[in-house]
């Protein structure tokens, strides 16, 4: 298919949306210049807080704290957003004294947030804002305010949220980020929130994905190649494991097959197993298994305990399976 050639049109759209993520990378370095011991003092809130960091706004400013207590939520902080118009008919019933709120609004003066501020105010819930107006009703009922820079909307009229919530949206990623590394947040607690999908694969260990027991083609140095071959066949995997007294001594492939086919129903799983063959350790993430056997052109590694005894065989489909790769 032939694209068509750019029009003055497409031009002038590039250019637009050039400008804009100009503007609002700019707006993004004004927010780091910016930031002061108020940010330090936030994050130390929520690291104390004995509860769940509750996140509300209203508009565009609620849709980026959903996204920000997701963020905490996946990276070891306990967070929930509220929904600030349905805080005022019982939700605040959600929100204990062992919480934080953590409340977004640019102007400020979001009436629908009053209710959220009168009741952290109330039973004594800390309060951190996220605004534009350090004069506001929420920046000046707030324990600590977070102040966007004065930057303008980029939105051809100046009034849609646009440059705000990019900022807000950022300034959250900061704080989860920081509280994140305060509370030392490793690779296997990130696994616990992130079971599923690509992320979750990534930290999948090999003990979880081997075959282990009778699952595994294990053979004899001294057992007949006749037996070997039922056995491979057997498994379906293509390979054979071969053991002394447990220990891993050798691997016969289909290629050591093709390799030993003159007078090879004559011979044992001893004389025709590649030796000392690519292995890999039950804690090992998925992703090292994979690796290494991209790295050596082979479809299966052995894994063994510290003893160099067979304790199962992980597949390069199965990786694949797993959407490891």
């Amino acid at each position: 298919m032939t694209l068509p050639a750019p029009s003055h049109q497409d031009s002038s759209a590039l250019d637009d949306g050039r400008e804009v993520l100009r503007a609002e990378a700019a707006s993004l370095n004004m927010l780091a210049e910016a930031l002061d011991a108020r940010f330090a003092r936030a994050a130390e809130m929520i690291l104390a807080t004995r509860g769940r960091l509750i996140v509300a706004g209203i508009g565009k400013s609620g849709h980026v704290g959903r996204k920000i207590a997701a963020t905490f939520a996946s990276t070891g902080t306990p967070a929930h957003f509220v929904h600030a118009a349905e805080a005022s008919h019982g939700d605040l019933g959600m929100i204990t004294r062992d919480d934080i709120c953590l409340l977004l609004s640019k102007s400020g003066e979001t009436a629908e947030l009053g209710d959220l501020i009168s009741y952290t105010r109330r039973f004594s819930v800390g309060l951190i804002s996220i605004t534009g107006n350090p004069e506001s009703t929420l920046a000046q009922k707030s324990d600590i305010a977070l102040i966007l820079p004065d930057a303008p909307e980029v939105c051809a009229i100046g009034m849609a949220p646009t440059t705000s919530t990019t900022m807000s949206m950022a300034l959250g990623d900061a704080l989860a980020v920081a509280v994140m590394r305060q509370k030392g947040f490793d690779p296997a607690q990130f696994h616990l929130f992130h079971p599923g999908g690509k992320l979750g694969a990534q930290f999948l260990r090999v003990g979880e994905l081997m075959y282990r027991g009778d699952a595994l083609p294990l053979v004899t140095e001294d057992q007949p190649m006749e037996d070997v071959l039922m056995r491979m066949t057997g498994t379906g995997y293509g390979v054979a494991i071969v053991v002394h007294d447990g220990r891993l001594t050798g691997i016969i492939t289909d290629g050591d097959l093709r390799r030993n086919m003159d007078g090879l129903m004559q011979r044992v799983a001893g004389d025709v197993a590649t030796r000392s063959p690519k292995t890999i350790g039950p804690d090992a993430l998925v992703s090292e298994a994979v690796a290494v056997m991209n790295g050596n052109k082979v479809n299966a590694l052995c894994v063994i305990d510290e003893a160099s005894r067979v304790i199962g065989m992980i597949r390069l489909h199965d990786c694949l399976r797993a959407g490891v790769i």
